[in-house]
């Protein structure tokens, strides 16, 4: 599988291009058609050009046709879910049963006994109202929302590019036939979400595996059956690794329930990521001539056209950037769970650093949640990182006590960046020193901030009634509600 988004390079192929004397997208370099994009004459809009490129188009999609009409197969939007899920489930195979009677009263048992015990780490109460136990099925199906948010804005932000490098009479010529190519499209993210939600929802361990709060709000969930597969081979019973991984679930719950900007923070990094890709199409042109239009009937393909690095993506500052930060708060999430569990459990499980340290090589090694990650984001969270934030949080515990490091989640603002990961002293001397008087209660902070942001979204309610607002379409608030959350 690969490791970037939707099968994307970062090559930056305009300096290239530059390098033998081209223009990225001059006469027949960076056209996504291979016609030209110039003035008038030899260089200009051929439209008897354009019909034939119509015409290559419509027998590359003709067998699309079936998997398009194929019952669930439809698409409102840049990725084709109705197909990820469907080869999701396939990869899953027959074989998935439902989550025993025993098996789900121990995760419930599991869970509260976690809860317990990290009352007395964090400051942050719990956040789940229940906990279950998910089958794979149950995974695919509950998380999908998420992965929709996730990989509408990249997918969207590409889709958009096919029509944006044509010449106007173009555009408008090529109306239809640009709704079947954004099908095309669709389905081919479709795909490659499916081949990867499909394995991961087989090894994935609980629903916040990758730092994300991937299914509903409030709801804490862990896969029994990949649990089981995973404590094969490990010193430590099932049912301790069951009250660990509950214990690292609960985390999670409690820092996402109670940090009411964190959701939207992490998911508006990935669009602000999205909106900054930039694509040279001069591939396109060489692909055309050596696809075979029936190898598309087939949706793995596509996939593989993609993967093959046909569009590549170049990186601009505005996307390092934007990674950097979702890297950076990831990292911190992740370390802040590593440290308050460590604290809750103690000596209670003998052998919990044991599996801390097996989690931390599962991730170092770019386990499946990371690399499912990569390929449909774009991000390879470094574990470089990881640990540097859980040392941070450490440090803080010790030198500031855990209600100033955990007030640390009431703002944004207060959050150590990058460089604090790799030099900490001196946040941490910012928050015993000067400023450690907006730390004194930090759930009175959370509380104010949330309190703020539900006024906010009850004036914006009240001016689309009155018919004199917005249309509520601002996802920029840092509110990271069950509302937002829902939006695709």
């Amino acid at each position: 599988m690969s490791d970037t988004p939707f099968g994307f390079s970062g090559r930056d192929d305009d300096d290239d291009a530059r390098k033998r004397g081209e223009e990225p997208f001059g006469p027949g370099a960076g056209n996504p058609f291979g016609f030209a994009v110039g003035g008038p004459g030899a260089a200009g809009f051929d439209p008897a050009q354009l019909g034939q490129m119509l015409t290559s188009l419509g027998q590359m999609l003709s067998g699309m046709g079936a998997g398009m009409a194929a019952p669930g197969g439809g698409q409102s939007g840049p990725v084709n879910y109705d197909v990820a899920k469907r080869l999701a489930r396939q990869q899953l195979g027959k074989d998935v049963g439902p989550v025993s009677q025993g098996a789900a009263k121990a995760v419930t048992d599991a869970a509260h006994l976690a809860e317990l015990w990290l009352d007395g780490a964090t400051v942050l109460p719990a956040g789940a109202t229940r906990t279950v136990a998910w089958t794979p099925v149950d995974w695919i199906e509950q998380t999908l929302p998420t992965w929709q948010r996730l990989c509408d804005p990249v997918a969207q932000q590409v889709s958009g590019m096919w029509t944006s490098q044509l010449p106007p009479e173009a555009r408008e010529l090529a109306g239809p036939m640009m709704g079947m190519l954004g099908q095309m499209g669709g389905l081919a993210f479709g795909s490659q979400l499916g081949q990867a939600l499909g394995q991961l929802g087989k090894e994935v361990l609980t629903s916040t595996d990758i730092g994300l709060p991937l299914g509903p709000a409030g709801t804490a969930a862990l896969l029994p059956a990949a649990i089981s597969e995973f404590s094969k081979g490990l010193e430590q019973s099932e049912s301790e690794i069951l009250v660990f991984l509950a214990a690292r679930e609960a985390a999670h719950q409690r820092l996402f329930a109670h940090v009411p900007w964190l959701r939207q923070q992490v998911l508006g990094a990935v669009e602000d990521y999205a909106r900054g890709i930039t694509m040279d199409f001069s591939a396109l042109e060489e692909a055309a001539q050596n696809i075979d239009p029936m190898s598309l009937t087939d949706p793995s393909k596509l996939e593989e056209l993609l993967a093959a690095g046909t569009f590549e993506p170049q990186t601009t500052p505005e996307q390092k950037a934007a990674l950097e930060r979702l890297e950076t708060l990831l990292a911190l999430i992740e370390g802040w769970v590593q440290v308050v569990v460590g604290e809750a459990i103690g000596d209670r499980l003998p052998g919990a650093g044991a599996l801390a340290e097996t989690l931390r090589r599962r991730r170092a090694t770019g386990g499946p949640a990371e690399q499912t990650f990569a390929t449909l984001v774009g991000l390879e969270l470094r574990p470089r990182k990881l640990r540097e934030a859980a040392e941070l949080w450490r440090r803080l515990t010790v030198d500031a006590g855990m209600e100033k490091r955990d007030g640390i989640w009431a703002h944004p603002d207060l959050l150590p960046h990058s460089d604090d990961l790799d030099a900490p002293a001196g946040f941490i001397d910012s928050v015993i020193g000067g400023g450690a008087a907006a730390f004194d209660d930090p759930l009175a902070q959370l509380a104010e901030t949330e309190a703020r942001e539900r006024a906010e979204r009850e004036a914006r309610t009240g001016q689309d009634r009155d018919g004199s607002g917005d249309t509520g379409e601002h996802d920029g608030d840092r509110g990271g509600d069950d509302e937002d959350t829902g939006k695709s």
